[in-house]
């Protein structure tokens, strides 16, 4: 058991490319943590918007309470329910995965097409196996939700500390858009991960998550920045890939908790 990897932060992003919550506590399925990533804005082709395109995504905020989210933007408040939702299926694609989706509803499309100046809708994802997304490294087909890739990202405090020695402006965790932030001994030691547990969920290390230019949007005020991208370059880039952080999958359902240690 180790003493020294213990779960620090956990993040759930329940739109994809919105801002994310912070837990004490979540319950870990096959295709992420409970309404992580869920949901996903598309544009009038039923393509998918994200911030590296329009990074005032960042500027909203969900909540959950009482079966419902919230979306904040700037002093204007949105609400829909978790399990809302219109019956006429949608074929979109998250890169190269195809994925069945539908719209929540007309009205929350209409709120989000007006404060971002075009049209676009909320989708949701609702079965198991709506989107398969095949890992190139260890040939295996995942059920994911409309994440990039996987269903968890882990970062350690370590790696993070480390290259905030080098940045002459410190950032925060929250650039990474973590699932689990975890304490750790040395910097990027989650790379090398196999099979974990925390809590009640057994984990599998899938690979070392690359990093494109949405890390350098300061989720603070939705501006573009030449770091951490810059400096992560120059010791942590192989195969024309910037890394930060692993893509991790769950071998079972269940409650991870702030405070839990993570056991090898």
């Amino acid at each position: 058991m180790s003493t020294i990897h213990v779960v620090e932060e956990i993040y759930i992003y329940p739109v994809k490319s919105l801002a994310g919550i912070s837990c004490r506590q979540a319950l870990a399925e096959e295709m992420g943590f409970e309404n992580d990533r869920r949901w996903m804005l598309v544009d009038a082709e039923n393509q998918m918007i994200t911030q590296r395109e329009h990074r005032i995504m960042s500027q909203f905020y969900p909540q959950i309470s009482k079966g419902k989210i919230s979306i904040t933007f700037q002093d204007q408040k949105h609400e829909f329910s978790i399990d809302e939702h219109l019956e006429n299926p949608l074929e979109v694609n998250v890169w190269e995965d195809k994925s069945e989706v539908v719209e929540v509803n007309k009205a929350t499309s209409k709120w989000f097409s007006e404060h971002l100046g075009f049209e676009c809708k909320l989708v949701k994802i609702i079965k198991i196996g709506n989107r398969k997304h095949e890992s190139s490294k260890l040939k295996e087909t995942y059920n994911v939700s409309l994440a990039d890739g996987y269903p968890y990202l882990l970062v350690g405090t370590e790696s993070m500390d480390f290259l905030n020695e080098k940045l002459k402006d410190k950032i925060t965790v929250l650039r990474f858009r973590p699932n689990i932030v975890i304490s750790s001994k040395k910097a990027h030691e989650e790379d090398d991960f196999d099979h974990f547990s925390i809590g009640e969920v057994q984990f599998k290390n899938v690979k070392p998550c690359g990093r494109c230019i949405m890390v350098n949007n300061d989720p603070q005020n939705g501006t573009l920045k030449k770091e951490p991208l810059k400096t992560l370059s120059t010791y942590r880039k192989a195969d024309n890939l910037v890394f930060f952080g692993t893509n991790i999958v769950s071998l079972n359902t269940g409650i991870i908790r702030v405070g839990d240690e993570v056991v090898f």
